[in-house]
């Protein structure tokens, strides 16, 4: 195990939850809001929205508990393949038809957090 890759990866993830939770949530609302969606669509998209703020936190939290209790390494991997899958998610969408995906920091993020985890726990 690698304490500082675990808090790093930690870390990354922290901030970016920080970041869509607040600066996010209030860019991409005010633009659902202004559209013409239904309401129940327009509260869906902010549940879907912060199902990810929430996985960030968990993310983070999750590794930092790895990184001061090794014995339980075997907790980092669900976030580790989902933080891989989700940075997988967002490169094959946005390499599609939603080119606009490759702007935004998710796939970066998520594939920071799955590097500097995996790193944390085989190193």
């Amino acid at each position: 195990m690698n304490f500082w890759f675990l808090i790093l990866g930690a870390a990354i993830s922290f901030v970016g939850m920080i970041f869509h939770g607040f600066v996010g949530q209030k860019k991409y609302m005010g633009n659902i809001n202004q559209s013409t969606l239904e309401n129940l669509t327009k509260s869906l998209s902010l549940v879907s929205w912060h199902m990810f703020t929430i996985f960030l936190f968990v993310s983070a939290c999750t590794l930092v508990f790895v990184a001061y209790f090794p014995l339980y390494g075997l907790a980092a991997y669900p976030i580790i393949l989902a933080n891989f899958l989700g940075a997988i998610m967002f490169i094959y969408f946005g390499l599609g038809k939603h080119n606009p995906l490759l702007s935004l920091p998710g796939a970066y993020l998520m594939s920071a957090t799955a590097l500097l985890g995996w790193l944390g726990v085989y190193l």
